[in-house]
């Protein structure tokens, strides 16, 4: 059919054109912003869950909802050892102007500048994120040195201007689970200062798995400020249909019970799977309904697209001692593993293979569950080390 009009959008972060089975995330965020507006406290939230189950197109939307109540909003996709004092300013900064333009600022918008730059010069001396603010430093406040203290000195300065201007703050942080433990522990602290303030400011994260347990090491009480709703493959029975036959119908096409039946099995409703599996059937599809035998032709087509767009580029840097790692995981099924079952597959005491299984947790191929157990941060990524790398087998 003609790939000018195709639907789908399997792209990174790319909403897909029928956004389901993420309805409880957007009303919880919904009540988020409401409670605020009121002057009341409202836990924040982390969404976590695997790569391509679509966290960073609810940021997305929770960005777009805060907009439309004229909330300042700023985003920030965190990469690993990132300047953390410099890109916190700079998105403090961009809220602040958000607030209000600098024409217009009350006296706790322009005490939030001045504390912003006291924050600046310790943490960024360069001064070019508060370049143009006019404003001076304010000495004694957001210059201490330690950035859990400070942080929390410019967040609540930041909440008090905004709370003042009828508004409120959303700080949006793509990829959470790359802050280090002192930049986690900070944001958690100045948060915390703000909803006992019942101040207008929140951030909403999103990360892998592991996040509720880095966030409760960083801070026993990170478990009631925030929440953390998990999001993962959407229900075979309703939602991974409708996201695979909507946006066709929208169009006047549809899919035949029995294509629908094989694309949702074979996805396991994980929904840039979907996506993906979706925009090959449009292009190879002779005409509407979609048949199982055209779903069941691409499929090849698909794999071959997933391994080299979605999974080759993740094992790229693995060394081939990390890729026996993940191949031995990867035998042993999709579920979370013990350190000590994988290195005895790969002939290895479980102190051999420490070192291994951290680097493959720092470059973001597993993460820990619970303790003493790694398992893949991608779906079906065992699917892909069983049918790429089976050549591992026999080392």
């Amino acid at each position: 059919m003609d790939p000018r009009i195709n639907p789908y959008a399997p792209g990174a972060g790319t909403k897909p054109p029928a956004l389901v089975g993420r309805d409880a995330q957007i009303e919880s965020f919904d009540v988020l912003l409401e409670r605020l507006e009121n002057g009341y406290s409202e836990q924040s939230m982390i969404i976590t869950g695997l790569r391509g189950v679509g966290k960073t197109v609810l940021l997305d939307v929770f960005r777009e909802k805060a907009e439309e109540r004229d909330w300042a909003t700023v985003e920030w996709e965190v990469e690993k050892n990132s300047l953390f004092g410099s890109k916190i300013s700079s998105q403090v900064r961009r809220a602040l102007l958000q607030i209000a333009p600098k024409a217009r600022w009350t006296d706790r918008a322009r005490r939030a500048a001045s504390i912003l730059k006291s924050f600046t010069v310790t943490f960024n001396p360069d001064g070019a994120v508060t370049a143009g603010l006019d404003v001076e430093a304010l000495a004694g406040v957001g210059d201490s040195g330690a950035i859990a203290e400070d942080l929390t000195d410019l967040f609540v300065a930041l909440g008090e201007a905004a709370q003042e201007s009828g508004t409120g703050v959303v700080f949006l942080l793509d990829e959470i689970q790359y802050l280090s433990a002192t930049e986690l522990e900070a944001l958690i602290a100045a948060l915390h200062k703000c909803t006992r303030r019942s101040l207008p400011i929140t951030l909403v994260g999103a990360g892998l798995p592991q996040i509720p347990r880095l966030a409760g090491e960083a801070k026993s009480y990170s478990e009631r400020l925030f929440q953390f709703p998990r999001i993962g493959e959407l229900d075979p029975d309703t939602d991974a249909r409708d996201a695979l036959v909507l946006p066709v119908r929208n169009l006047g096409f549809d899919y035949e019970s029995g294509a629908i039946d094989f694309v949702v099995e074979y996805t396991q409703g994980y929904p840039y799977f979907l996506q993906e599996y979706g925009k090959f059937l449009w292009d190879e599809a002779s005409d509407s309904p979609i048949s199982r035998a055209e779903a069941e032709f691409v499929l090849p087509f698909v794999e071959a697209k997933l391994d080299e767009s979605f999974f080759r580029v993740r094992v790229d840097r693995a060394t081939e001692l990390e890729l026996k790692y993940l191949y031995a995981m990867a035998e042993l099924g999709p579920e979370p593993h013990r350190a000590s079952e994988v290195a005895n597959r790969i002939q290895r005491t479980t102190e051999q293979a420490g070192p291994i299984r951290s680097r493959l947790i720092g470059k973001g191929l597993l993460y820990t569950p619970g303790h003493g157990y790694a398992a893949f941060t991608v779906p079906q990524f065992d699917r892909y080390m069983l049918r790429k790398h089976a050549a591992l087998g026999d080392l």
